[in-house]
């Protein structure tokens, strides 16, 4: 490598989050509002630069913090993107990851020195978004899609325990698209995927519902 050639200069990375709650069964993304250029009053996922002393990871969780005072949330990388024009400022790399938790259980940032606003969005109700975010946010849809049949992404998504057709609604939500409900407990529960706990949720009125939990 000769670090003196123009081609390896003014290189940057990104990080970028495409954080999902669910609310009543619909699916939602977490987006911020930014306050300066370039894309200022644009909606982007959560997310920003990397610094040159640490590592994506650690750059991820300092974003979180940053822009919307969000920590200890998991999250895992699924995509690179790599366009040379994505950012007007200069090259930058995204390093792309996808999270999920229980909004009900974190509190966020409205406002921030470098965000205007942030809130939770219906996946299906997007504004357009900055950089290049909404390839990454389609592109981080169609991941957890491809994970919710197979693994217990969706575990942060849900308070320990749960009934059934909350966890159908979410599935549809993001599938969007009907999913036979007479198949879709046998599925996951011959996949290891929930547990039935045994236990039943209080009835208010209303038939009493069977509660699950995720498996490990």
């Amino acid at each position: 490598m000769d670090i003196k050639n123009p081609l390896y200069k003014n290189q940057g990375i990104h990080v970028v989050l495409a954080l999902f709650t669910a609310e009543e069964g619909k699916v939602k993304v977490f987006l911020i509002k930014r306050k300066n250029q370039p894309f200022k009053d644009k909606w982007i996922l959560l997310g920003g630069a990397c610094y040159n002393n640490e590592d994506v990871d650690s750059a991820m969780k300092r974003e979180m913090l940053e822009k919307a005072g969000l920590k200890n949330i998991k999250f895992k990388m699924f995509n690179v993107y790599s366009k040379p024009d994505r950012s007007p400022v200069c090259r930058m790399i995204a390093i792309a990851y996808i999270g999920v938790i229980d909004a009900n259980r974190v509190k966020f940032l409205k406002e921030t020195t470098k965000t205007q606003d942030a809130d939770w969005f219906l996946i299906d109700r997007i504004p357009n978004l900055g950089y290049d975010h909404q390839e990454i946010l389609g592109d981080a849809i169609e991941f957890l899609k491809g994970q919710i049949f197979d693994t217990n992404i969706l575990k942060d998504l849900f308070p320990k325990y749960f009934t059934l057709p909350s966890l159908h609604k979410a599935y549809e939500s993001i599938l969007n698209k009907h999913v036979d409900r007479r198949n879709f407990r046998k599925r996951l529960l011959q996949k290891n995927i929930i547990i039935d706990t045994g236990k039943i949720e209080s009835a208010n009125g209303k038939k009493p519902s069977k509660l699950y939990m995720f498996a490990d």
